[in-house]
């Protein structure tokens, strides 16, 4: 616990510095795109005169030099206030609290079912190098991998939902169905099948190929040769020995994977509607809505952090001597 409290405080204090990095960054990279959201909004109502547009400026505080922005912007960020909406009129921290729970239920999801079947499928394959298993896994998962994840999301949709009808088409839950509870939370299920499947399937097979080419350099080392010689039944050696020892490339993957699946869940959620981060950038990219962007991509960046923490806290148990390591630096 202790270890883990001290690898906690260093991954926290290396994160400021990537954090900031982050927001200057993408301050500057959004200043220098044209127009702003004063043009958006004055596009979408037909136009304005030069007089209602300095008054829209100095409102939303566009008047201001850029490098005074980013001062009020970072003075805000250090009271942990991600600024104001200008498309929405609405506080960024409230926007992002209602969609990110949408975007981390069908992340989550998708990445314990990839994670898990995926190092599941690597290890029957991996049991058996060269196995007609072995191949016929390897080939499929290569198959799946070349598949966008936006035309097999549409795929499923058109089948399943539009075809066969067993699943809805769109959006995280039946609107205005008034369902509390257990109810509900089928509900849910029920709209996050598809979205959560097309997000998977593609990472499965990431995962499937990692695992079985870990196992199959594990199968070459001494301690897996001694564990042979011993008798030891293969099923053992697999579980015990090489399929344990593989996880550590997988787990490392993972934490690579993070920041892409966080990136495929906004096609996904483009795909079926969902309303989560995906379609909430969509709309402060067409609203030209500076700060909800900036929120979102400030947003983006901890949970890839923290993520990324996760996975070493897990690195850390399966192999104990990066633990003490981590702990004792």
């Amino acid at each position: 616990m202790k270890r883990a409290i001290l690898l906690l405080r260093r991954r926290a204090i290396s994160s400021l510095p990537v954090l900031l990095i982050v927001v200057i960054f993408t301050f500057f990279l959004l200043e220098s795109a044209s127009g702003d959201a004063v043009d958006a909004y004055l596009g979408s109502i037909g136009g304005g005169d030069a007089a209602l547009r300095q008054s829209l400026h100095e409102s939303y505080g566009l008047d201001h030099s850029m490098l005074a922005r980013l001062w009020l912007y970072l003075s805000s960020l250090a009271r942990f206030d991600l600024g104001w909406s200008v498309a929405f009129g609405r506080p960024v921290g409230e926007l992002i609290s209602e969609r990110l729970p949408n975007t981390l239920l069908l992340m989550g999801s998708a990445t314990a079912l990839s994670f898990g079947l995926g190092s599941a499928l690597g290890i029957l394959a991996g049991a058996r190098p060269g196995s007609l298993r072995d191949r016929m896994l390897s080939i499929g998962s290569l198959i799946v991998y070349a598949i966008p994840s936006f035309w097999l999301g549409l795929v499923l949709s058109i089948v399943f939902s539009v075809k066969l009808r067993w699943f809805p088409i769109a959006g995280i839950e039946t609107i205005a169905s008034g369902k509390t509870g257990f109810s509900r939370a089928l509900d849910i299920s029920d709209h996050l099948i598809l979205p959560v499947g097309a997000l998977a399937l593609i990472y499965l097979a990431l995962f499937l190929r990692v695992m079985r080419a870990g196992m199959g350099q594990v199968w070459k080392l001494d301690f897996v040769l001694f564990a042979r010689a011993k008798g030891l039944s293969r099923s053992r050696i697999v579980l015990s020995h090489v399929a344990r020892n593989a996880l550590l490339p997988l787990v490392t993957m993972l934490g690579l994977q993070s920041a892409a699946m966080l990136g495929g869940s906004v096609v996904i959620e483009s795909v079926f509607a969902v309303p989560g981060f995906g379609r909430l950038a969509q709309e402060a990219v067409n609203g030209r809505d500076a700060p909800l962007l900036m929120g979102i991509i400030l947003t983006s960046a901890v949970l890839v952090i923290a993520v990324n923490f996760l996975v070493d806290l897990v690195y850390a148990g399966l192999d104990p001597r990066i633990g003490a390591s981590e702990g004792d630096a």
